[in-house]
């Protein structure tokens, strides 16, 4: 190829392109079709590829979406079955929690188990009900005497309770009798009744009284 024919080619070139030689003429078609084809795929093709990217992006989404619920779906009866033994859990644990009317009883209880054990009570001071959102928490301050197996045995019977007990904060001391005082802090609860409940929820969260507010004297 002889570029020095091929470069005087677009010398002197006029202004009508018809007259070009060959050269300069197929030089321009093909700047005219590479700036078509930059402009299409500015202003067009680019655009639809994005779109397309987007619809492929989620298209994977549903898929995922659905393989989730189609495993959902076979899982169906395994699933009812775990709500079903969830629901009986929580039924057996509110049967464990005394209401209003029940707490008269249980705090007897507790007491009859450290006098069945021999021990005296120094401190039985039941304190106001820590309202919870779906229950109340009743501390109860204890302080009792006697041997190291009475004690002992007074903790096995309020975790043998048909209501839950905890003993919290629990201080042994000796005594110069050579007993020991137990003083601890025993909490059980009950649960909220349905107006009890709806108060609850009523109040705006961070209210005083909505989590932890004391709510009176325990029944």
């Amino acid at each position: 190829m002889d570029f020095k024919k091929l470069s005087a080619q677009f010398q002197n070139l006029s202004n009508d392109p018809g007259t070009w030689p060959i050269a300069p003429k197929v030089a321009t078609l093909v700047f005219i079709l590479a700036a078509l084809v930059g402009a299409g795929w500015y202003f067009y093709w680019s655009k639809q590829l994005e779109t397309l990217d987007a619809e492929r992006a989620k298209e994977v989404q549903l898929l995922e979406a659905y393989r989730g619920k189609m495993q959902q779906a076979i899982n169906l009866d395994e699933l009812k079955k775990q709500k079903v033994q969830v629901s009986q859990y929580v039924l057996a644990l509110e049967r464990q929690l005394p209401g209003k009317a029940e707490m008269d009883a249980l705090l007897s209880d507790i007491n009859t188990a450290g006098l069945g054990r021999g021990l005296v009570f120094e401190l039985f001071k039941p304190s106001g009900a820590v309202v919870k959102q779906y229950y109340a928490e009743i501390p109860i301050a204890i302080k009792v005497n006697g041997g190291f197996h009475d004690i002992a045995s007074f903790s096995s019977d309020l975790a043998g309770l048909p209501r839950i007990v905890t003993l919290n904060n629990m201080n042994i001391a000796v005594l110069p009798t050579g007993s020991l005082a137990l003083d601890a802090t025993a909490k059980t609860f009950r649960y909220l009744d349905q107006q009890e409940q709806a108060a609850q929820q009523a109040k705006p969260a961070g209210a005083p009284g909505s989590q932890g507010a004391a709510a009176g004297a325990a029944k």
